[in-house]
């Protein structure tokens, strides 16, 4: 058999094919969409859930920027010997 035989013959079977398909699914052919799902077919009961807002104290603001300036002191003073 000769490559152009070989071709013709695959392309009937593809034909063939194509409309049994289209038989079973009662002519309604889905084409498969390419790249990113869209928005509302991603999970978002998970993502909301993880993602709650956090509030600090003023008292837990006040201790982190002690604790920032005492750090900022020490780089100084290393910095500086």
């Amino acid at each position: 058999m000769n490559l152009a035989k070989i071709v013709a013959e695959i392309d009937q079977e593809i034909a063939r094919l194509e409309q049994a398909k289209a038989l079973l699914t009662g002519g309604v052919t889905l084409k498969k969409r390419i790249g990113r799902p869209a928005a509302a077919a991603a999970p978002a009961a998970s993502a909301s859930a993880g993602k709650r807002k956090r509030n600090i104290s003023p008292e837990g603001r006040k201790r982190i920027a002690e604790a920032v300036k005492k750090r900022w002191e020490r780089q100084k003073k290393s910095t500086s010997k």
